[in-house]
C-alpha cells in the first residue's frame, strides 16, 4: 500500500503519514523511487500512533510498537521478510543518534557562545568609543569656558586698575591775577 492509500484508510493527509513516519522512525519500506510502502504490519502501528495522538499523546511522547517482522520491496516486486532488528541494536542506534546530537548541539552552543563573546566585545568597544567622545566634547567646553573667564578677568582686572587711580585732574593754568592796585 502506497501512501495515498496510507492516508485515505486512516483519514489523514500523506503529508501527516510521511510526517510520522520521518520524526517516529517508523517502520517503512521504499519502492525503487524511494516511494514509501506500508504493510498492513506498519497500517496497524500508523493507526496505534494515531489514536494516541487523537488522545492527546504529543508527538515525542508517542510509543511506536513495532511488529516482529516486516517486509522489504525489491526490485522484482517481490516481498521479502526483513530480520527483526535485536532490543540491542536498536539501543546502539538511538544512543549514536543521542551523541551526535549532543555533539551538534555542544558545536551549536560553543558557535553561539564565541558570536555572543564578539557581540559583547564589540559593545564594551562602542561604549568605550562613545564616552571617550563625551569626554572630549566636555574638556573643549570646559576649555572654551575657561577662556571666557580668562577673557572677563582681563577686562575686570583693567576696569578696576582704572578705578584705582584717581582720575587726573586737568591742571588750569594759574592766573596770575593783578590787582588793579599793582604797578
Amino acid at each position: 500500500m502506497n501512501t495515498t492509500d496510507a492516508a485515505n484508510k486512516l483519514g489523514v493527509s500523506t503529508k501527516t503519514i510521511q510526517r510520522w513516519v520521518k520524526q517516529l522512525n517508523l517502520p517503512a519500506s521504499r519502492n525503487e523511487l524511494g516511494h514509501y510502502f506500508f504493510s498492513n504490519d506498519d497500517i496497524a502501528v500508523l493507526e496505534d500512533v494515531k489514536e494516541q495522538l487523537k488522545n492527546g499523546t504529543p508527538m515525542q511522547d508517542v510509543i511506536v510498537k513495532r511488529p516482529t517482522t516486516s517486509f522489504l520491496i525489491n526490485k522484482n516486486d517481490s516481498v521479502q521478510p526483513k530480520e527483526p532488528e535485536h532490543l540491542s541494536d536498536i539501543f546502539e542506534e538511538k544512543l549514536q543518534r543521542f551523541l551526535q546530537h549532543e555533539q551538534f548541539e555542544r558545536e551549536l552552543l560553543q558557535k553561539k557562545i564565541a558570536e555572543l563573546e564578539r557581540k559583547l566585545e564589540q559593545k564594551a568597544d562602542d561604549v568605550v568609543s562613545y564616552q571617550l567622545l563625551q569626554q572630549r566634547r566636555e574638556l573643549e567646553e570646559e576649555r572654551q569656558q575657561i577662556k571666557t573667564l580668562e577673557q572677563k578677568i582681563r577686562e575686570l582686572e583693567s576696569s578696576s586698575i582704572e578705578k584705582e587711580l584717581p582720575p587726573r585732574r586737568e591742571e588750569k593754568p594759574k592766573r596770575r591775577f593783578k590787582s588793579i592796585f599793582s604797578f
